[in-house]
């Protein structure tokens, strides 16, 4: 086989041996970077999954030691955690942010009420309100509304401030309560 190569080289012309070894000079460089792209590129997906497998490692390892506080958190949410008992808790949540928003001087606008989203983890009414007041106040009445023992989450904030005076803070509010799970009896 290598004589037959051997000869058709020697039958060629010197331009004839100038343009075969610049095609295999070519090929040879095109096959060496695919084989470089497919092992640089393979290297790399090594390492983008080493990492992702660290930092699972790393998470796992935190949960690991933080097994008690979390165990802990679960039973106090367990009896602590209110059970809803109809449609009309939305009421009594605005209710509670009326009662709230008065004792900081928020004005309340435009309430409305409904229930909310069922997950595995909880059941939820909401309140969805417009506030205008001064931004010392809205920090006051945030701050009592969400209270670990309320069970109360902000789902959706705006923000902003008020176009025909600056000192003023308007914001609208999607407030939800969250509550067992139907499954769940209270502990």
């Amino acid at each position: 086989m290598m004589e037959k190569l051997r000869a058709a080289y020697q039958r060629m012309n010197q331009r004839e041996r100038i343009m075969t070894l610049a095609i295999a000079a070519v090929l040879l460089l095109l096959i060496n970077l695919f084989i470089w792209k497919w092992v640089l590129g393979t290297i790399g997906n090594s390492r983008r999954e080493l990492a992702s497998r660290k930092a699972t490692r790393a998470e796992q390892t935190i949960y690991m030691k933080e097994r008690e506080l979390w165990a802990k958190r679960d039973q106090w949410l367990q009896k602590t955690q209110p059970t809803l008992t109809g449609a009309e808790e939305a009421s009594t949540l605005l209710d509670q942010l009326k009662q709230i928003a008065g004792k900081y001087n928020v004005l309340i606008e435009n309430p409305a009420i409904g229930s909310g989203e069922t997950t595995p983890t909880h059941q939820a009414v909401f309140a969805s309100i417009e506030t205008s007041s001064h931004w010392p106040d809205l920090v006051h009445f945030l701050y009592d509304v969400q209270q670990p023992d309320a069970f109360v989450v902000f789902e959706s904030v705006n923000l902003a401030i008020d176009g025909n005076d600056a000192t003023m803070m308007r914001a609208k509010f999607k407030i939800a309560r969250w509550f067992a799970p139907a499954q769940r009896k209270k502990g």
